[in-house]
């Protein structure tokens, strides 16, 4: 059995606030310790989902994936979140971020895997974020580190999972405990116009 879209879109809707967030960085310590206050949650973690950036300065990139980006450009990274550190009482965004990828229906290891490599290559030459209307106030540039996380399922392949761990990359499998699924309308419940 694979990654089904309404697992992923399920995921997608459960994790992009930070009470359903925390409990996902939960089953990866090293990340759930650089949230700088775990009482101040809302203010503590900013969550982007499809996140957009302006990138400083241009990118030309011949071969497989070729990219051609102008300075100045805003671009969705190939992420499905981008999480902030942002302390509660300064207000200020700290330079810790976390870029989340999740298995998407029909994806293979190496497309997963390059998704992280374009974000690397697309954020090295300096960044702003592009802030969501609630925390438009906050100023962001670049971060100091960035990190990877990665989302799978209990339906996605194993040579995933040998993959990252063999890159070293820290993941975690979703059960479908996990997501509440809403039940699926039949065809017949809906209303034509």
């Amino acid at each position: 059995m694979s990654v089904q879209k309404h697992h992923y879109e399920s995921w997608l809707a459960e994790y992009g606030n930070p009470p359903s967030m925390l409990a996902m960085l939960k089953e990866y310590r090293p990340y759930m310790e650089k949230i700088p206050s775990l009482r101040r949650l809302d203010e503590s973690l900013i969550i982007i989902p499809f996140p957009l950036v302006r990138l400083r300065e241009g990118i030309s990139q011949k071969g497989l994936n070729g990219i051609d980006i102008s300075a100045g450009e805003t671009l969705c990274l190939p992420c499905e979140f981008g999480i902030l550190m942002s302390d509660p009482d300064w207000k200020i965004k700290t330079g810790i971020e976390i870029f989340v990828f999740v298995h998407r229906p029909g994806e293979d290891f190496s497309d997963l895997f390059l998704r992280w490599r374009q974000t690397q290559v697309l954020l090295d030459r300096g960044y702003e974020w592009v802030m969501p209307y609630q925390h438009r106030h906050m100023y962001c540039e670049g971060a100091d580190r960035i990190f990877p996380f990665f989302v799978l399922f209990e339906q996605t392949p194993e040579r995933l999972k040998r993959g990252l761990t063999g890159a070293g990359l820290p993941f975690v499998v979703q059960t479908e405990d996990a997501i509440e699924e809403e039940p699926e309308e039949s065809p017949k419940d809906e209303i034509e116009c």
